[in-house]
């Protein structure tokens, strides 16, 4: 087996500390302290949020987020058609239905494509933020305002990004994040949300921490009070080694996206002379957490060849870092979203936004390369090595 030449998380001797100081302090914590609490503050903090909430994964997180928006049974949720699957499957355990949006050229969800689909059933919008890409999340606020729907944003590639100057992630009603292995922050497993909202933080504990949390956080006049012991009966706390894990690569974290941003640049600019090759950057006044970098490839400029087929080839020359994204495909091509009652017997027929096309979203499935990011210089050189076998390669075609 070939030596990886991308490794994501840097594990050094601070997060080892970090993993070892926890396991002699706690291994289980119920409650909203020790590395809970500090990490929750420095996120908050992070995102210019009023609360942020652990959890064991990001897909807990994002259906922890649809719980807190209160979906049920009928209410329509405009969701991005390209994006990973677990963004929107959290929909379908609360009755509610997706209703698929094409992409824009950069990979998110398009606005002027959204509006159309906001009818009476609509409850709101989620945007996923792709590749670290921010998506145009001022338009997609002017929108949930206008109609008076929640917005949420998944900011799993994206922590780190900005749009106009303000964090990714800091514009929704609620936001998410992954902390799995390969996001820009880690805890090699584990998620957030993020809200300024009262109501949507108390639904959030009694989704993901009942018992003492719901106790000690959700007020003795409130509603959900009643069922502080049960919550919604499902636990999704982070573990405590995760979390020390992931306050220590946020400390980090500045650091890692100043070499990252360096590196990113440079094989933008060596990419975009190659015919045939587009790679995605942000838009003015935006900056990316280059969790990948993606690039377009349009086969009729180079002789017909796939994304596929030069991948294979690039993997051949040594670049085996390189590949095409397969697990990032239209959702309406998954069989949970083209037959939901096949695993929801309550499910009728879905949204008939399923049986459309989806252009922007086929392109992306069929047409992208991605490649790691470095930010070291030993990865520096890796990525000038990278852009050779390129070069070599776009001689043969």
């Amino acid at each position: 087996m070939s030596e990886s030449h991308f490794v994501w998380p840097q594990i050094g001797k601070e997060t080892t500390d970090a993993v070892l100081q926890q396991l002699m302090e706690s291994i289980s914590i119920y409650d909203r302290s020790g590395v809970i609490e500090r990490l929750e503050d420095k996120l908050a903090n992070h995102m210019d949020a009023r609360y942020a909430v652990l959890t064991n994964s990001g897909t807990s997180a994002i259906h922890a987020s649809y719980i807190a928006a209160g979906f049920s049974m009928g209410d329509e949720v405009i969701v991005p058609n390209y994006t990973f699957f677990a963004t929107v499957s959290p929909i379908y355990q609360t009755g509610a239905v997706p209703v698929f949006v094409d992409c824009d050229d950069h990979g998110g969800i398009d606005p002027e494509l959204v509006e159309r689909r906001i009818g009476p059933k609509t409850k709101a919008i989620v945007v996923t933020h792709m590749w670290g890409i921010p998506a145009q999340i001022y338009r997609l606020r002017e929108l949930a305002d206008k109609y008076d729907l929640i917005l949420i944003e998944d900011i799993s590639h994206a922590f780190g990004a900005t749009a106009s100057g303000k964090a990714i992630g800091s514009v929704g009603d609620i936001t998410v994040q992954s902390l799995q292995a390969q996001k820009p922050l880690t805890g090699g497993e584990g998620g957030v949300l993020y809200t300024n909202n009262p109501e949507f933080y108390y639904r959030t504990i009694a989704a993901a921490h009942y018992n003492k949390r719901c106790k000690n956080e959700i007020p003795e006049d409130h509603s959900l009070y009643q069922y502080a012991l049960t919550g919604f009966g499902l636990k999704w706390r982070i573990h405590p080694l995760a979390a020390a894990i992931c306050e220590q690569q946020l400390d980090s974290f500045s650091l890692f996206m100043a070499g990252r941003e360096r590196v990113a640049r440079f094989m933008v600019d060596e990419l975009s002379q190659l015919n045939g090759l587009s790679p995605i950057i942000p838009r003015k006044n935006d900056t990316s957490s280059w969790y990948s970098l993606v690039v377009k490839v349009n086969p009729e400029e180079i002789d017909g060849n796939s994304a596929l087929s030069i991948a294979e080839k690039l993997n051949s020359g040594g670049a085996i870092e390189v590949d095409v994204p397969n697990s990032t495909r239209p959702l309406t091509d998954i069989e949970m979203f083209k037959n939901p009652g096949g695993l929801f017997p309550h499910y009728g027929e879905p949204h008939p936004s399923v049986k459309e096309k989806y252009s922007n979203s086929d392109f992306f499935a069929s047409n992208l390369l991605k490649l790691p990011v470095w930010n070291t210089p030993e990865g520096e050189a890796r990525a000038t090595e990278y852009i050779s076998i390129f070069k070599e390669v776009w001689k043969n075609l």
